[in-house]
């Protein structure tokens, strides 16, 4: 048996199914929850988790197993990154069986084999209430063993800078598919890799850089600028803002997701601040409010917990998204400089496509010269 133990000395029981935990054992992490219904191998393995506990709302999990590890070029061809960065899951009911074509292992060996710990036989939808109403929360998977105590210490993932622990350390070139429309310079914080797989596809050559890389420094050729999604607290992610400020002083055409939408924000004076609970689903409603035709909605695919505070944007800077569920910032655009971010993701992976034309718009931009 394993326990999560909150902060607040909530203490809730589960049956282990994921990586044992020895006697006296422990991860931390921050307690955040998803209500997705599918895509629990994509959501496992994207870097945007890192640091983090994550409570599925969706009762029963693993029935359709987990596909084959397959990389090409350090790219995984079918899930967000190389391995699952989360501190440990939590869920209603497991799916021992499961089927589906492209299955090679079930849930419980995929955790063990990447060592996460996993609780089962846990009210999920009871404990998201809580997170709801109280906010996320520090809190630890542990072996039934160990106990709640004021002195027991809880880790606050997002004091440490999580995207250099989930960006690459050295650059590297991927060619596009076919025919190379574009080349983009991508500074990778921790990228879902569903966004590579978006620019090869379309014809864009990706130039892929650590978070850290100095932007002015740049030997190669390349067309656009895009900041990527990662984890944490986007003010830890300074070398990357600054290489933001510099293209953007140099007027390079930029596009942002995520946590990218966050650093941009950051590179032109804004602040960004935590949300209560955050944006984990793959059915959040985001209103185009700019739109020449009015506005429209579309559902996205989300994962962050940080937002810009659109009081501190400066003179010249749009809101382009807004979430319809409680009117947060979702995109921003400038009103005459090709730079542009949303919060969400349109690379979906899982979730819905309805944004992925983003992708293309950026491309087009790319492609003027």
């Amino acid at each position: 048996m394993l326990k999560l133990i909150l902060k607040d000395g909530t203490e809730i029981q589960g049956e282990s199914f994921g990586h044992p935990l020895n006697k006296g054992e422990f991860v931390d992490g921050e307690v955040v929850f998803n209500t997705g219904m599918v895509g629990y191998p994509e959501t496992f393995t994207d870097p945007s988790y890192r640091g983090q506990i994550l409570v599925l709302t969706y009762p029963m999990i693993g029935n359709y197993g987990v596909p084959e590890e397959i990389d090409w070029e350090g790219v995984s061809q079918h899930f967000e990154s190389q391995k699952i960065h989360l501190r440990g899951i939590v869920i209603s009911e497991e799916s021992a069986e499961n089927t589906h074509w492209e299955s090679n292992s079930s849930l419980a060996a995929f955790l063990k084999k990447h060592k996460v710990p996993a609780l089962k036989g846990v009210d999920t939808r009871a404990l998201t209430q809580k997170l709801r109403e109280h906010g996320v929360m520090f809190g630890k998977i542990a072996d039934d063993s160990v106990e709640f105590s004021k002195s027991l210490k809880f880790e606050d993932p997002n004091d440490t800078n999580l995207v250099a622990e989930v960006s690459p350390k050295a650059v590297k070139i991927l060619k596009a598919k076919g025919k190379t429309k574009a080349r983009v310079a991508l500074i990778d914080c921790g990228i879902k890799h569903n966004i590579i797989r978006a620019f090869l596809e379309r014809g864009v050559d990706v130039i892929r850089l650590p978070w850290d890389y100095d932007l002015s420094t740049l030997d190669e050729s390349y067309d656009g600028v895009f900041v990527s999604n990662g984890p944490g607290d986007p003010e830890k992610v300074d070398k990357t803002v600054e290489s933001l400020k510099w293209a953007m002083k140099e007027n390079k055409k930029i596009f942002g997701i995520c946590l990218g939408s966050q650093l941009m924000g950051l590179a032109v004076g804004a602040k960004t601040y935590k949300l209560k609970y955050g944006h984990r689903s793959a059915n959040q409603p985001c209103l185009d409010v700019i739109n020449d035709k009015g506005e429209r909605c579309y559902i996205t695919s989300q994962n962050h917990g940080y937002a810009v505070d659109e009081k501190t944007l400066p003179k010249g800077w749009k809101v382009w998204f807004r979430n319809a569920n409680d009117d947060t910032v979702e995109g921003l655009k400038h009103v005459n400089k090709p730079w542009f971010s949303v919060q969400f993701h349109p690379e979906a992976s899982p979730g819905p496509e309805d944004a992925a034309y983003l992708f293309d718009e950026f491309i087009a931009l790319m492609e003027k010269k």
